[in-house]
């Protein structure tokens, strides 16, 4: 068989699906053939080159401008093993001793992917025993592998033919951070926010049930998704409808204590390690059958009295909260080593042969830091990835302030000043900017981890008690949220302060993090203020401005990434009339009403323009809800062009202002508007320069804009060349 690069055998690109096109292919490993059978174009060139091609299929693009996988790796160690597994379907006949070699060689070359490349791949590095304990038990992609955390994938995707590009992970055209359907057939479901793939496992596997197949459903769920409702909605229906499934629970951090710095945390021990394998025996399981069906021989009474003896007594061989998963109807198993490959084969095998089940959850202990290739380095990378998971602008933004710096010294100084104020934070990881707010305020902060409809909900009980709280959640994470916003916040008109943070494009993390929807969907609600700053002094001024409002909801918006002005010093804020925006440059030919961090790429326009001899007004706009009727007519009525600009999707700020204009007669007369939105499509992974270039965001684009509408349209195609 051919080679792709020097130590890739060919078939490692193989399963690389979606925009890196899917490619059915076929091949032999050691007499026996892959399950879903799939054929090689020949005209596929591996990874040195930037194009791969497939006329057969018509499945494959290209690859564009990606780095060179023999460059990349020229200087990692040698990985023999890992050289040799081209498709799960390898890892079956490795000894133990192999297996284990793997996955030293998977951790060495994680390691120095995320040394060479300075993203965090933490989470992965923790559960790579794991994985491969999975792919040698299951057969993917006929048993059916999900994971809720995309960070946990990384192995994963090492594994079912992604190796050669690893390193171009949440790069554009590179491949996805997060499990992609896309992407390979290998992922059976996306996802990476967590909490949701034991949902999506039970409909999968009572999809099978119905349809009268076999495959098994795993669902890899994180300690992190155990803060979510979700999960335990999804747990409960799992129990009560019975359906074979594996959950497996990897807890890198205790997390089923209340509080990991407190108390003794789950430990692992050959005792523990010997119960796991007894509980997940096919002995155990029938002798407790047959205990079942004998107690009902003796009456109700008698069954029940011996169900409750039975989980007492698997709760004491359990830890702590282990009982909560057998209430919820899950067998439970564990704790086991997530680093034992042994202990982990052992008990994935006894669950996988045993044909009626139920639900079962496997409790697994993993160390996230374990095998760290540069310790120092992977600490400045952690640090910089709690803030954020983009690490695009690491190297600047490490060293630069950022929205989240400033909003955090302005909320610090409302504080300071209003012994009400409170705040509450929901989302994936927590910025490092707020820790000085914690650590300043400890008693007024409250991180509720992924549970973003508590958050809400929890926000309007604080505010109903007197108090003045800002809700903290990430645009993307709002979402899973808006009917607690509807219901329990906008329509009572409780006054909850919401920061959206994350809001627009966000570089590295595609789709999955984009906030683009939020300025849609908050501005439809009929009690909220809807506003965004267009730099730090506004932000400020905003948070001055939602402390000071106490009847209804409001709503800020900031992006991720550094700030405009990199020394301008945060003073205190002032609060802004609602609903007043600002014009910042006149001009009498083009006008263009900016919201939010558009401004700024307004002015940039602006600025070209003004090379080309066209005078263009500059408005920021403030805000989405109220608009400023005042300062529209006076941009309609002195200009015959009117240009929104946003970083959001269609149905927001462009939206309320062409319904005001409309009802106002202006588009009757002489005016003509036109909207820069984020296009109605999904902007894939790349850095934010290049997703603001994809989505038509740039000063480049918005003078190109004015341009056509003057009729300039040679200028405007010369402008974006």
């Amino acid at each position: 068989m051919g080679t792709a690069s020097a130590g890739y055998p060919f078939g490692q690109i193989s399963q690389i699906h979606g925009k890196f096109g899917a490619l059915p292919l076929k091949m032999e490993f050691s007499g026996s053939t892959v399950p879903h059978q799939v054929e090689i174009s020949r005209s596929i060139v591996c990874p040195s080159s930037t194009s791969f091609t497939t006329s057969k299929h018509g499945l494959v693009s290209r690859i564009c401008s990606l780095p060179d996988a023999d460059d990349f790796f020229s200087e990692k160690a040698a990985t023999p093993i890992l050289d040799l597994v081209e498709n799960p379907i390898n890892l079956k006949s490795l000894s133990l001793k192999e297996l284990e070699q793997l996955a030293d060689e998977i951790r060495r070359e994680l390691s120095y992917v995320m040394y060479k490349t300075q993203k965090s791949f933490k989470a992965s590095l923790a559960v790579i025993e794991l994985t491969v304990a999975i792919h040698h038990v299951f057969h993917a992609p006929a048993d059916k592998i999900m994971w809720d955390v995309g960070e946990q994938t990384y192995a994963h995707k090492i594994l079912t033919g992604r190796r050669p590009l690893i390193h171009t992970v949440k790069q554009k055209d590179g491949l996805s951070g997060f499990t992609s359907r896309s992407e390979s057939e290998y992922d059976p479901f996306g996802a990476g926010h967590g909490c949701n793939c034991i949902s999506a496992g039970l409909g999968m596997a009572i999809a099978r049930d119905l349809k009268g197949k076999r495959e098994r459903i795993v669902a890899v769920i994180s300690n992190g998704s155990t803060m979510a409702g979700q999960l335990y909605e999804a747990m409960s229906n799992a129990g009560y409808l019975d359906s074979n499934m594996i959950v497996i629970l990897n807890d890198s951090r205790h997390s089923l204590h209340p509080k990991n710095d407190e108390g003794p945390k789950t430990s692992i021990n050959a005792l523990s390690s010997t119960l796991s394998r007894l509980q997940s025996s096919k002995s155990f399981r029938k002798f407790r059958e047959v205990a079942k069906g004998v107690t009902k021989r003796f009456g109700r009474g008698m069954h029940e009295w011996a169900a409750k003896v039975d989980e007492f007594a698997r709760g004491m061989m359990g830890p702590l909260g282990s009982t909560l998963f057998e209430e919820l109807g899950l067998y439970y198993i564990g704790p086991v080593n997530g680093h034992n490959i042994e202990d982990l084969i052992c008990v994935l095998q006894e669950v996988a042969s045993l044909d009626s089940m139920g639900p079962v959850l496997i409790h697994v202990i993993t160390e996230e830091n374990r095998g760290a290739y540069n310790n120092q380095r992977n600490e400045i990378v952690s640090k910089q990835e709690e803030g954020s998971s983009n690490s695009d602008a690491f190297t600047s933004e490490i060293c630069s302030r950022t929205y989240s710096d400033c909003f955090t010294e302005a909320l610090i100084m409302e504080a300071e000043k209003d012994k009400d104020i409170v705040t509450v934070h929901a989302g994936m990881h927590m910025e490092p900017a707020l820790q000085l707010f914690q650590d300043r305020f400890p008693d007024k902060f409250f991180d509720v981890g992924i549970a973003e409809q508590h958050a809400v909900t929890f926000s309007a009980g604080l505010a109903c008690g007197g108090l003045k709280p800002f809700c903290i959640i990430p645009s993307a994470f709002l979402q899973r949220a808006f009917d607690q916003v509807v219901h329990d916040v906008d329509r009572q008109k409780i006054p909850v302060r919401f920061v959206i943070t994350s809001a627009g494009l966000v570089g590295s993390d595609g789709p999955m993090n984009c906030g683009a929807f939020d300025i849609t969907f908050m501005s439809c609600l009929p009690n909220m203020v809807v506003m965004a700053p267009s730099n730090e002094g506004e932000l400020a001024n905003m948070v001055a401005t939602a402390a000071y409002i106490d009847d209804r909801p409001i709503c800020l918006r900031y992006p991720r990434g550094t700030i405009v002005e990199k020394h301008h010093c945060i003073g205190s804020g002032i609060p802004i009339e609602i609903g007043k925006g600002k014009i910042l440059v006149e001009g009498k030919d083009v006008a263009l009403l900016g919201y939010g961090s558009m401004v700024q790429n307004c002015l940039k326009a602006q600025s070209l323009l003004a090379k080309l001899g066209i005078e263009v007004t500059v408005a920021d706009a403030r805000f989405c809800k109220p608009l400023d009727i005042k300062l529209l007519r006076q941009l309609c009525e002195n200009h015959g062009f009117l240009i929104t600009v946003e970083e959001g999707s269609i149905g927001g700020f462009g939206s309320h202002v062409a319904q005001f204009i409309a009802l106002d007669g202006r588009l009757d007369g002489r005016i003509k508007w036109r909207p820069v939105v984020l296009p109605d499509s999904y902007i894939e992974h790349a850095s934010p320069t290049e997703q603001l270039s994809l989505a038509g965001l740039t000063g480049h684009h918005i003078a190109a804009t004015a341009l056509s509408l003057l009729g300039r349209t040679r200028e405007a195609l010369l402008l974006m060349c």
